[in-house]
């Protein structure tokens, strides 16, 4: 019986094949049903056909963010940076001119960017990287108009440029609310890749706090190619800046001369302290800012001038965003003690590789 039934079912099995095989290679060999058969699977079920909805002429409809990027991409420039060839350092010697002559002609350096018009009377920010060593700088905005522009200043600590343009009826864009800012809202990017034209593109806030960054200069990626995350500097910063390049001609940030760390809980609890956010301070610059206003190390700074930090990014901005000489009030917890030491504030010294902040 056993022996019976294995032979039944690979006649079945062999049947099924050549029967799959026939239906596929050749199907006229099998006969045609008429229209009473039955088929042999279930008919698949199709949803409804969606009706296209028409969106209104002013773009108000939720996956639409037309109205947003009318009123922004006036505002967004093409930004082209010139530099003139140098020279080779041999070309000044005139043993190498005579048996090389002055050489292959060299061709300017030319860069393309992006920039926003942030004031009616023509102040523009940009990426330092853009301008930076340029002679000559001209600014294409999305009506067609051209105009030369002056450098007002550079942070290439920030990676931020001020440009200036004289023309009438510019369209500015203002600044937000940075502090409204949440993760998830919807953000878009406006400028001219490469050069092929103005691009809109959109994205979300993915996150917050992020230090020392440029205006949409930091790209995250283990290739060369970017992988969808950017980062942007925070529109306070970028302001801040702007007026300083404005007002002074430089950014001078606050500097106290304090080397910090991120308090750990585990930290916070060999130093038996009675709070678990701040940022610990484990070195003060001798005869500077901090030292002279009383802070050591060991201090935890939890507020600059009544604004609470919690990460050595937010005590490094809090203290730049001071201005030099003025008196700030630090609070710190020493121990089981909470202190509020006042503090003259110094003037921050150019970058280096590391430094106190």
């Amino acid at each position: 019986m056993r022996r019976t039934w294995l032979i039944f079912s690979q006649a079945v099995t062999v049947a099924v094949a050549v029967l799959f095989v026939v239906a596929t290679l050749k199907p006229e060999w099998l006969p045609r049903r008429g229209p009473a058969d039955v088929p042999l699977l279930p008919a698949p079920v199709l949803p409804a056909p969606v009706q296209p909805v028409a969106l209104p002429p002013g773009g108000t409809a939720a996956n639409s963010y037309a109205t947003a990027a009318r009123r922004a991409t006036p505002a967004v420039v093409s930004i082209t940076a010139r530099k003139a060839p140098q020279r080779p350092a041999q070309g000044a010697d005139p043993w190498f001119r005579f048996f090389f002559g002055d050489g292959m002609p060299q061709q300017p350096q030319t860069g393309l960017g992006s920039g926003v018009i942030v004031t009616p009377d023509g102040y523009l920010l940009t990426n330092n990287h853009v301008v930076e060593g340029a002679d000559d700088i001209e600014v294409q905005l999305a009506d067609g108009r051209t105009a030369t522009a002056k450098l007002v200043g550079t942070d290439p600590e920030t990676d931020v440029a001020v440009l200036k343009i004289e023309l009438d009826r510019l369209p500015a864009i203002g600044f937000a609310d940075i502090e409204q800012l949440q993760v998830g809202d919807v953000v878009l990017a406006i400028g001219n890749p490469f050069g092929v034209g103005q691009t809109v593109t959109s994205g979300i806030v993915s996150a917050l706090g992020r230090d020392q960054l440029g205006i949409n200069t930091a790209i995250y990626s283990r290739s060369g190619g970017s992988l969808g995350i950017g980062f942007a500097i925070p529109v306070s910063t970028a302001r801040q800046v702007m007026e300083g390049l404005i007002r002074d001609g430089q950014v001078t940030r606050g500097w106290i001369g304090v080397e910090p760390r991120e308090l750990t809980p585990e930290i916070a609890q060999t130093l038996n302290l009675p709070i678990r956010q701040g940022v610990l301070i484990t070195g003060v610059l001798q005869n500077g800012p901090a030292s002279e206003g009383g802070i050591r190390p060991g201090d935890v700074v939890v507020k600059v001038a009544d604004k609470s930090v919690t990460t050595t990014g937010q005590l490094l901005n809090a203290v730049a965003a001071l201005k030099p000489k003025q008196v700030a009030v630090i609070s710190v917890q020493r121990g089981e003690r909470a202190l509020e030491l006042e503090v003259v504030v110094g003037q921050r010294p150019k970058a280096r590789n590391r430094q106190p902040q």
